[in-house]
């Protein structure tokens, strides 16, 4: 018994055959996004701020350390300038690239073990224990989440707030709406025959849901990952922009925050603020472009699109090959009657 459906192949399909006809992906494959270019342009953005935020610091100097050559612009030796204490922009902002990411790993992970916890084992077990679940899950998404992350980030201590600190808000207030997918697709799941074969063989919930329905969900809970990595990376800027950020780690936000109450803008220092702005944009546009791909495997609409799109441009460029093929034809024949 398996837990992945095999893919199918429709008689458009089963007709195309030759060097040219698209392989049908099955099993583990089917799970995976079709690369793209702009799947591939996703993953260099995010490969490289990764990459950057990993080993930037190895290389970079002390961030705090303080000069007397306050507000210069990018140089040979400061390559992307100095802040208005002399400190080093590209060191600050290697540093502040590995907190944010930090950040989001954690919140993202967190959020998503909680949303599949109290969607995935609730819709599974049913009966008492999925209203309850659902009834907390409503609850968590009908509070607006920004005000309560600033209320809970506000009432916490400054000296107490931490990475894990802001994590934890973050992931508690951004699990609810993932937790609702999951609930209707573990539901849809649930009903299929491999999952019944299971249940009646004797199989234990805890087995049955590790081995028949999660790895049909894979898709989906890979999709909320990215997203939930994302708001959070975005989340921590905008609390660390208005003060309520991690008070003892740095991050893309209080690199924000600091430019801002050294009135980096108006003095024109725009190397100072710029960079970490650029690289949330950057980091995000790579992530969403990631969730777009994988929204193909989830949405089936979406792949069949795709598939028909890539048999029209194979059926294009049969019909020039024809076309070249019966022009040179027609060009030799001329040349034979002569």
């Amino acid at each position: 018994m398996t837990n992945i459906e095999p893919a199918t192949a429709t008689p458009a399909d089963a007709a195309e055959t030759g060097p040219d006809a698209a392989p049908v992906r099955s099993g583990w494959r089917s799970l995976l996004p079709t690369m793209t270019p702009w799947l591939a342009v996703g993953l260099v953005l995010v490969g490289g701020i990764t990459l950057f935020g990993l080993l930037g610091p190895l290389f970079t100097g002390d961030p705090r350390q303080i000069r007397d050559i306050g507000l210069t612009g990018p140089s040979a030796e400061f390559w992307l300038g100095t802040t208005q204490t002399g400190q080093d922009v590209l060191a600050q902002l290697a540093h502040a690239t590995r907190g944010s990411l930090q950040i989001g790993l954690l919140v993202g992970v967190l959020a998503t073990i909680l949303s599949a916890f109290f969607g995935i084992y609730g819709a599974y077990r049913g009966r008492f224990l999925d209203d309850a679940f659902s009834l907390f899950t409503n609850v968590f998404l009908v509070i607006p989440g920004l005000p309560l992350v600033i209320v809970i980030s506000g009432f916490v201590p400054r000296e107490s707030r931490g990475l894990w600190t802001i994590a934890v808000v973050l992931a508690v207030t951004g699990w609810a709406a993932s937790a609702r997918v999951l609930h209707a697709q573990t539901l849809s799941v649930r009903q299929r025959d491999y999952v019944a074969a299971s249940q009646v063989s004797g199989e234990r919930p805890w087995r049955v849901i590790v081995v028949e329905i999660l790895p049909n969900l894979l898709p989906v809970i890979a999709s909320q990952f990215v997203f939930a990595v994302i708001a959070a990376i975005l989340g921590e800027a905008g609390l660390s922009y208005i003060g309520l950020g991690a008070s003892n780690s740095a991050t893309l936000g209080t690199m924000l925050f600091y430019a801002q109450n050294g009135f980096a803008l108006s003095l024109g220092a725009w190397w100072w603020f710029v960079p970490p702005g650029l690289t949330i944009a950057l980091f995000g546009m790579g992530l969403s472009l990631v969730n777009f791909s994988i929204d193909e495997v989830i949405n089936p609409k979406l792949k069949n699109l795709r598939q028909h799109r890539r048999r029209a441009r194979r059926a294009a460029r049969l019909e020039r090959e024809l076309a070249r093929g019966a022009s040179r034809r027609t060009t030799a024949a001329k040349e034979s009657d002569r």
